[in-house]
């Protein structure tokens, strides 16, 4: 059975006719050019990629400090049993 080899296939826009086209390439090639509609010169379309994000600490609610239920910050709660002079 062959080896499959896999090679990305890269978006080109043309600067003269704004044709769109696709090309797949391996990583090493020479970006393509020329548009093959008109000639024009071709330029590499760049998409960015989608990011996910998975797990705890993400979200504003995963780094908030709890509140009691008299509204104070835990943080911010008097010690009860001291007393000021």
């Amino acid at each position: 059975m062959p080896e499959v080899t896999r090679v990305p296939t890269y978006e080109y826009e043309c600067g003269d006719c704004q044709h769109r086209f696709e090309r797949r390439q391996s990583f090493d090639a020479e970006p393509v050019a020329m548009c093959p509609e008109c000639g024009g010169k071709a330029r590499r379309v760049i998409h960015s990629i989608p990011v996910i994000f998975k797990g705890s600490g993400f979200y504003i609610t995963d780094s908030r400090q709890s509140r009691n239920p008299g509204g104070e910050r835990a943080s911010e709660t008097k010690e009860e049993g001291k007393k000021e002079p």
